[in-house]
């Protein structure tokens, strides 16, 4: 197949572009820096220059790579982007992002149907953001936290339009839980090291995580199956924050995670912070293994920070 993928260059388009060109599929893939463009060809694409939230640019660029398949990996999360990773400043921080997943989705969709492109599968997210109410474990029948009043709102209300756009143009919507890996968490780990990420609370919440390696490969499976619906790409163990936390400080051969009590970590770090690590919901796979027939490199975070963090 001939697959465009929108977002080579981030941490998980580095790992999917390799894996489709694996699989024998010609891929275009984008980036917004010209300096990029030797490393897509190293990856095994052709490299070609976009602006995601220019409509022009996205129509001229898909319809030079006339590709079967669309993938939308585009976000503005990189700290050349977006700065230092900021959750109490949430709006701030994913504001580009945001656009990329409203905007952004929109002129791909628009390029595809002017192009007869049939297929496109997208980024969203399942990291901490079930919504917080009955079991801790959710599935794709179950709605996502839209996070209201709070930092992430705009930021969740965008995941939200983007998933009603794909879904609803036939496409894939792939909710990837946090991703970890090379260059996805080493922000994480240095807080970890220096004990400036606590447990707030009793770390009740739940998270999901992927290896940025498993959420590849579950792409290139919805690509090859032109899979349609939501998919929760996580792996096998959600957990809470209290065993996650802890193990990864571990890993990261650094001292036990300090504990803060909510109203400092509301006042230090913001409200999202706080609905993370106390009421924060999981997700299930069990749709993606059984539809996709997919299986994962890493079954669970334990295995996965235990080798990415050494």
């Amino acid at each position: 197949m001939r697959v465009f993928v929108a977002g080579g260059t981030g941490v998980l388009g580095q790992r999917l572009v390799p894996q489709l060109v694996a699989r024998g599929h010609e891929v275009t893939a984008t980036t917004t820096s010209g300096a990029k463009l030797g490393l897509l060809e190293q990856l095994g694409a052709r490299g070609v220059v976009m602006d995601g939230l220019d409509a022009a640019s996205v129509g001229e660029a898909v319809a030079t790579a006339a590709p079967d398949a669309i993938v939308h990996q585009m976000t503005a999360i990189a700290p050349a982007h977006a700065g230092k990773p900021d959750m109490k400043h949430f709006d701030r921080w994913f504001a580009q992002t945001s656009r990329l997943r409203t905007e952004g989705t929109d002129h791909l969709l628009a390029a595809a149907q002017a192009t007869g492109v049939r297929h496109v599968v997208a980024q969203s997210f399942a990291g901490f953001n079930g919504v917080r109410a009955g079991g801790w474990v959710k599935t794709e029948d179950e709605p996502l936290d839209r996070l209201a009043g709070t930092a992430a709102e705009q930021g969740m209300t965008a995941i939200a339009h983007l998933e009603e756009a794909v879904v609803g143009a036939g496409g894939a919507a792939l909710r990837y839980g946090s991703l970890y890996g090379p260059g996805a968490t080493d922000d994480q780990v240095e807080l970890v090291r220096k004990r400036y990420f606590p447990l707030v609370g009793g770390g009740s919440g739940y998270c999901s995580w992927v290896h940025l390696d498993d959420a590849a490969s579950a792409t290139v499976l919805a690509v090859e199956q032109n899979a349609s619906g939501v998919f929760n790409i996580v792996d096998d163990e959600p957990a809470p924050a209290s065993e996650w936390l802890p193990y990864l400080a571990a890993c990261a051969q650094a001292k036990p995670p300090l504990r803060v009590p909510r109203w400092l970590a509301r006042m230090l770090a913001g409200e999202v912070v706080v609905a993370m690590m106390t009421e924060g919901r999981g997700f299930s796979n069990a749709k993606a293994k059984r539809e996709l027939a997919w299986e994962l490199r890493y079954p669970t975070w334990r295995e996965g920070f235990a080798e990415v963090v050494a």
